[in-house]
């Protein structure tokens, strides 16, 4: 599991990347004394678990948390006893760590995050349920509303995750279906569509511009992120 750490406080960091060195599965990507600075990384990079204090100055952990549109999973460390019950009104709330934090309390939470993380790429590659029914030709069909609607795969420019829907937008129409992004990038073909942050797959021939780490494709400016820019890099026919 890739994992960062958001906590104003130094040694509160230092003591969570110490206990998360002794799991050869946690790799601890990045660490920020602010949420500030973490949104702006993960608008570029994909994180599968959060060690998040709640108070901290200006932006706290409730606050960060109601900024993320599909947010990875989430571990609250705090001093603060008494935010329990609101923190666990979030889905991606893992478990709840009261400082100072016991190696026995964090491995604890270390297995919960490993049995979700690993339930959600399970659900991201299974085909039950699917909505998005099947491919013929140019042509991509959807569930919607119990009706199989028609979808010319060129058309597609923008696939974005929202929650447990994705939104398909066309030249015509934008269309939500209840999937995942990993379940229509299986049925896209891979010489038009890239996977480019962990809640966009683009049409790379819609590109209109690139700038730094995003792309314009008609009125959208889509983060991309720092795993898949040399994929993109290397899709595109440079001079």
């Amino acid at each position: 599991m890739n994992c960062m750490i958001i906590d104003d406080e130094a040694a509160s960091r230092a003591i969570i990347s110490h206990f998360c060195s002794s799991f050869n599965n946690i790799s601890v990507i990045e660490e920020f004394p602010n949420a500030i600075q973490a949104i702006k990384f993960l608008n570029q990079n994909e994180i599968d678990l959060i060690f998040l204090d709640i108070h901290m100055p200006d932006f706290n952990g409730i606050d960060f948390i109601q900024t993320l549109k599909n947010p990875p999973k989430i571990v609250l460390t705090t001093s603060d006893a008494n935010f329990a019950i609101q923190a666990f009104e979030y889905d991606c709330i893992v478990d709840y760590l009261v400082k100072p934090i016991a190696p026995e309390r964090f491995s604890k939470a270390i297995t919960k995050a490993n049995n979700l993380v690993s339930k959600s790429n399970l659900e991201d590659t299974s085909s039950s349920t699917e909505n998005i029914e099947t491919i013929s030709g140019n042509d991509l069909y959807v569930n919607i509303d119990r009706r199989l609607i028609k979808i010319d795969i060129p058309s597609i420019y923008l696939v974005e995750a929202k929650g447990d829907y994705i939104q398909i937008k066309t030249e015509n129409k934008n269309y939500t279906v209840h999937s995942t992004l990993k379940k229509i990038e299986d049925k896209l073909p891979i010489d038009l569509f890239l996977k480019v942050h962990r809640s966009f797959i683009i049409n790379i021939k819609k590109i209109i511009d690139i700038e730094d780490n995003s792309v314009l494709i008609k009125k959208d400016v889509i983060p991309v992120s720092r795993s898949n820019r040399p994929e993109l890099m290397k899709r595109l026919n440079l001079l």
